[in-house]
């Protein structure tokens, strides 16, 4: 990478940052373009040179935080040696749960904004632009030998099923601590998989 793509990154980066910070601090409403730019310090036609407006740089900014979270999980889910695919699911889950518990606010960003639209388009989108690759995940149900009904419905399926029921159990111990409520969630995964399958007759 030359140095001006670098720089490029770098402006960029500080944007989604300075963005995330004021996005979790003071909330997306009240937080204007000029605050990002001010406070990332760096010109307003910068910004645009990158995002659209507040709005598209919260997909973006949305999109990379989740990425991150499951580029961390793939890597570690990289050095086991899982095999079956309900396992490997699992752990993928388990080391995700425990990311949100330790960023508490970056579970509240992500549950309140992410929408399957926008992990859909990051899927989509992901060898073009996106840091990490969200196909990682998806190939992990396409390259099962196992066949599902529909690949992405699943995928949808779970991600809203764990994302709903972390939250509510990490931010307010709701219906009880998360480490309580991991077992259900991990037999839940496990049924919706089970569900899913297409048997040979």
């Amino acid at each position: 990478m030359g140095k001006i793509d670098l720089n490029k990154k770098r402006k960029r980066e500080a944007l989604l940052n300075t963005a995330f910070e004021l996005f979790t601090t003071q909330g997306i409403n009240k937080t204007t373009i000029n605050n990002i730019v001010e406070t990332a310090g760096v010109a307003k036609g910068t910004f645009y040179l990158y995002f659209k407006d507040k709005y598209d740089i919260r997909n973006k900014l949305i999109a990379h935080k989740a990425s991150s979270i499951f580029s961390a999980a793939d890597a570690a889910l990289a050095k086991t040696n899982l095999t079956e695919l309900d396992d490997r699911i699992i752990f993928l889950v388990d080391n995700i749960i425990g990311q949100f518990n330790a960023d508490k606010s970056l579970l509240n960003f992500i549950s309140k904004n992410l929408s399957w639209g926008i992990f859909k388009n990051e899927l989509i989108s992901s060898k073009d632009e996106s840091e990490v690759d969200f196909y990682n995940i998806y190939a992990i149900l396409e390259n099962s030998p196992r066949a599902f009904k529909n690949p992405e419905i699943l995928l949808f399926m779970i991600v809203e099923f764990v994302s709903s029921t972390c939250y509510s159990s990490i931010l307010y111990n709701e219906p009880t601590g998360i480490e309580e409520l991991k077992p259900y969630i991990f037999d839940a995964i496990r049924q919706i998989l089970k569900s899913q399958e297409i048997r040979p007759e």
